[in-house]
């Protein structure tokens, strides 16, 4: 007897040897079979969808939910558009009760809304005492006070208090790292929110270490919410490229750097496993610290790579040697260059055709660099949602020559080059459908075309945020399609994609989610 029938749906399956089905049978959280084979079958429940769109669950290949969950919590200046309303606002947030020296974390800040960043001492004005953090909303940098800056060790640079990229680390040293407990109550929130979009499954890009880093035990939190049964959905973690240290293993097991006993890519469960290994090479295009070949338009400068190149290729080339799967976060096109040419290298010292590296963001891709993500088998995570929400602002400082290279999508594909979805969350919306609107579209919110020759169809759009996903994270003998023995995740659309106006893609109502065959809203119609 099955669990759970699904009828009278319209069911996108994704999987191109049977791509559209009517009924689905579920019998312990697996997918059973589809129309005829699950028809005639009885089960415990029958579902009438009257004509509802099924797909798989969306995945998220790159998000940060701790981040999303405590950023929520957090006081926000966000939207506020003139220095002293975000002072006021800042003020307000340090004047609550609190110790003398407490840190107030704050979200949101943005110099673009501002034209100009805030300095050091305009925060001293209104501290009251306090720590002051304002956290940039790309990640890459952040403003302090001078009782943050007073803490520093000397040679820790910054400017007037802004401090980008690596030398953010310095100060997120300073201060405790967030509990298990605390970190548990965000990565829920935030799980409970990509559920509500239709995410059954997503990869945590960065734990442990690197910019966004909570906490060096921050794996246990994520083990205190599967312990607990409060884990909303699938989560793959990645941990930052700098938890990697040396190790004295046996020489022929070739493995310079490691996590401790020897833990890599593929430890876990189907809820909660390890991934890719997380290494950044570059900063983000907010934040103007994205490493270019060429100076941002109207600028000077050209970003800033992490740290030395030969320290970043040694560590890209130690991940693989020790056996992972490399995420290479690389925006501009010449932080690209050096993560492509670091993955060279490695699979030439040792040869590891299914390794599935991916670059993160790809944010500026030249035509030449297309190809050689093509012959390195390299995937491209891309976050479509940035250029519909930052699209005009990243137009503008890539130049007309360069703005179509940003997030391509029908440049990868045309190359064999594995495309796949994500949002970075929270930098920018989560939503896997307004993601795809704007893959077929290319259009900003603004109504501003970016590259439109790099519009791909609603179908490569949806495999993108399901079988693409699967691929990236490993998942794909288990997910990204609606097939027999597959894991019974999948989202419950209010419309087909396909059917309507691309126009309206991203208003399509999500109904409902279920993961494992469970429903995770409660909104089924009656039985039948």
């Amino acid at each position: 007897m099955l669990c759970t029938r699904l009828t009278n749906a319209n069911i996108l399956t994704m999987d191109p040897d049977h791509p559209v089905a009517r009924d689905l049978g579920i019998w312990q959280g697996r997918i059973v079979g589809l129309d005829e084979a699950v028809t005639s079958l009885p089960a415990r429940e029958v579902v009438d969808l009257q004509g509802a769109t099924v797909l798989p669950g969306f995945i998220d290949s790159h998000v940060h939910l701790a981040w999303t969950g405590l950023k929520a919590s957090s006081p926000s200046i966000a939207g506020l558009h003139s220095v002293d309303d975000v002072l006021q606002a800042v003020e307000k947030a340090a004047s609550r009760k609190g110790a003398p020296g407490q840190w107030v974390h704050i979200g949101g800040y943005d110099q673009r809304a501002l034209g100009r960043h805030l300095t050091a001492a305009e925060l001293d004005r209104v501290s009251h005492g306090r720590r002051l953090f304002l956290m940039h909303d790309s990640g890459h940098a952040c403003v302090v006070n001078s009782a943050v800056l007073d803490l520093l060790p000397d040679g820790v640079p910054h400017d007037n208090g802004l401090l980008v990229e690596a030398a953010m680390g310095a100060v997120r040293r300073l201060r405790l790292p967030y509990s298990q407990a605390e970190l548990a109550d965000a990565i829920e929130h935030a799980g409970r929110a990509c559920l509500a979009e239709g995410i059954t499954a997503c990869a945590e890009a960065g734990i442990g270490g690197g910019l966004l880093g909570h906490s060096p035990v921050e794996l246990g939190a994520y083990q205190l919410l599967r312990d607990q049964g409060r884990l909303p959905l699938r989560i793959q973690v990645m941990p930052g490229g700098d938890t990697l240290r040396p190790v004295g293993a046996h020489e022929h097991d070739g493995i310079p750097r490691g996590l401790d006993l020897g833990l890599r890519t593929g430890f876990g469960d189907d809820w909660l496993s390890i991934g890719a290994l997380k290494i950044y090479t570059d900063g983000g295009m907010m934040a103007r610290t994205a490493a270019l070949t060429e100076p941002y338009e109207g600028m000077t400068h050209t970003g800033q790579l992490q740290d030395d190149p030969e320290r970043l290729t040694d560590l890209v080339v130690d991940g693989h040697l020790a056996g992972w799967q490399l995420a290479v976060h690389a925006i501009g096109d010449r932080a690209a260059d050096l993560a492509l040419d670091a993955l060279e290298r490695a699979q030439k010292l040792r040869p590891r055709p299914d390794a599935r590296h991916r670059v993160e963001h790809a944010g500026l891709i030249r035509p030449d660099q297309l190809a050689r993500f093509a012959q390195l088998g390299v995937s491209a995570v891309v976050q479509p949602n940035f250029l519909r929400y930052f699209g005009d602002d990243y137009a503008t400082v890539m130049g007309e020559r360069r703005a179509p290279w940003m997030y391509r999508g029908r440049g990868f594909l045309n190359h064999g080059v594995t495309l796949v979805g994500s949002s970075d969350r929270p930098v920018t919306d989560g939503s896997p459908l307004r993601a795809v609107q704007f893959m077929v579209e290319r259009a900003s919110a603004s109504g501003r075309l970016i590259g439109p020759d790099e519009a791909v169809t609603v179908d490569e759009a949806l495999r993108a945020y399901t079988v693409a996903g699967a691929y990236a994270c490993h998942w794909d003998d288990s997910a990204g399609t609606l097939a027999p023995g597959k894991r019974a995740d999948l989202v419950v659309l209010g419309d087909d994609p396909r059917r309507v106006d691309p126009s309206r893609i991203g208003d399509i109502e999500v109904v409902t989610t279920l993961v494992d065959g469970r429903d995770t809203k409660e909104t089924w119609t009656t039985p039948l």
